[in-house]
């Protein structure tokens, strides 16, 4: 099942900035990027590591500990294979930032 869950307001991410938040227990990073919003897991498919940090080039960011780079609208690395970030949808409605989060047997409230 997908929900939204409230990650913010809209105006904590100005054009440039990026944010971490958590939802359900998963660490998300959230850019805006010339004003578009995208929201990516924060760990590296490679080890883990966290790319919070990690420096941004356009709309590539690179994982600080070993130098690899995706695309925070896709996930995906440069070329025609590699490791793949899971993203997320996310949007402002209302001066409130959204993250379109599937809910998993784990983490469903009871």
């Amino acid at each position: 099942m997908t929900r939204e869950v409230l990650a913010g307001m809209a105006d904590e991410l100005a054009p440039g900035q990026r944010k971490l938040v958590f939802v359900d227990g998963r660490s998300i990073v959230l850019f805006n990027i010339e004003g578009q919003l995208h929201a990516i897991d924060n760990a590296c498919p490679h080890n883990g590591a966290s790319l919070a940090s990690g420096p941004l080039e356009g709309c590539m960011v690179r994982c600080p500990a070993h130098g690899l780079r995706f695309d925070v609208r896709s996930g995906c690395m440069p070329g025609a294979a590699g490791l793949k970030l899971t993203t997320f949808p996310v949007r402002a409605v209302e001066g409130k930032l959204l993250v379109s989060v599937t809910q998993t047997p784990a983490s469903r409230q009871v």
